[in-house]
């Protein structure tokens, strides 16, 4: 597949923008400012329908423009596709394929497939959990676009789920019978979806791994192995890929920490708490809940040989030097390999 037309109207810096492509290697090249990355990052909006400069739809549309509409003409097989996203920010997008309205703009997904590699990618590293999920989400998206609707019914049910806690919260009261019976049925709804997502990050994970440990063994020849560990809120519970066993834990989980819940006027429990942790060697037994504090992870490795010389775009790692943008010589003594970032109060 390749991206044969790309067309702008009202998006970012572009008023309009007719740009022909062909098969390989295009450069875009010019002076700051003039909008190069506008241009990919108007495909790659198409591909996974979220930027990686901004948080919400607004700053993509033209100042004083209403609407931003993008245009991608793909090639595949020699067969050729019209995907068209109309950005709306604060209403509904709407999407077209080959011009014919389709029910949802995310029934596109999958029509163009991009690999974007970005300075914002060091929030993989550098940043909070958060990021590393919303990695994993996008990357489950690209793979099965169907995987948009799961998180999109999660964060829905969640958002309910935590409306529910914070008002009952608020009243610093025990809640009645009502609200109790409420918080039943999307505790359901959230055991159901979290397990649905959960299973396809656990099977995520277990298909990065190999290709994890031999993009860094091939970076750093004679090193530990590295390896992925997805840290789920549900502690040191057993984790398969089984949706109905996934689904029956969380709702156990659930009921343990209502308690805290009603307290705290938000969800404890669920796939928007877990965390993905990147170490090097054998992970040590027991050591699965001491890869990263519940606040923040972090993804590095160490020996006590180790020495840092401050913080780097990436985590490069040998038997003596290590450079982490969150490196400790304390914490690389306690754990060799693995090891636990403070959380902060």
């Amino acid at each position: 597949m390749h991206v044969a037309h790309l067309s702008l109207q009202d998006f970012r810096s572009y008023a309009t923008a007719e740009v022909a492509l062909e098969p390989g290697v295009t450069a875009f090249v010019g002076p700051n400012g003039q909008g190069k990355t506008n241009l990919v990052e108007a495909v790659g909006y198409v591909a996974s329908h979220g930027s990686h400069r901004a948080a919400t739809d607004a700053p993509l549309v033209r100042h004083g423009a209403p609407r931003a509409i993008v245009r991608v003409g793909a090639v595949k097989d020699e067969r050729k596709a019209l995907i068209e996203l109309e950005i709306n920010p604060g209403k509904a997008n709407r999407a077209r394929l080959n011009r014919s309205p389709v029910p949802r703009p995310r029934e596109i997904l999958g029509m163009v497939r991009t690999v974007l590699f970005a300075p914002e990618d060091l929030s993989l590293v550098k940043g909070d959990p958060g990021e590393r999920r919303r990695f994993m989400d996008e990357l489950l998206t690209a793979r099965a676009p169907r995987f948009a609707g799961v998180r999109a019914d999660y964060d829905r049910v969640l958002k309910q789920r935590n409306a529910l806690l914070k008002s009952a919260a608020a009243h610093r009261r025990a809640p009645g019978q009502e609200v109790l019976a409420t918080l039943d049925v999307w505790d359901s709804h959230l055991a159901r979806t979290g397990a649905e997502l959960l299973a396809a990050r656990l099977d995520l994970v277990g298909a990065l791994g190999p290709l994890v440990a031999r993009a860094y063994a091939a970076l750093a020849p004679g090193s530990d192995a590295a390896h992925l560990r997805y840290r789920s809120s549900l502690g040191d519970a057993e984790l398969s890929t089984d949706r109905g066993k996934l689904a029956e834990q969380l709702l156990a989980a659930a009921a343990d920490t209502r308690k805290q819940e009603l307290e705290r006027g938000v969800s404890l429990v669920g796939p928007h708490r877990d965390e993905l942790v990147l170490g090097l060697g054998e992970l040590p037994r027991g050591a699965t809940r001491a890869t990263a504090s519940r606040g923040r992870s972090r993804w590095g490795c160490g020996s006590p040989r180790s020495t840092c010389s401050g913080p780097t775009a990436t985590t490069r790692c040998s038997s003596s030097t290590t450079c982490s943008p969150n490196w400790t010589r304390a914490g690389a003594a306690a754990s060799p390999r693995w090891w636990r970032r403070p959380s902060r109060s």
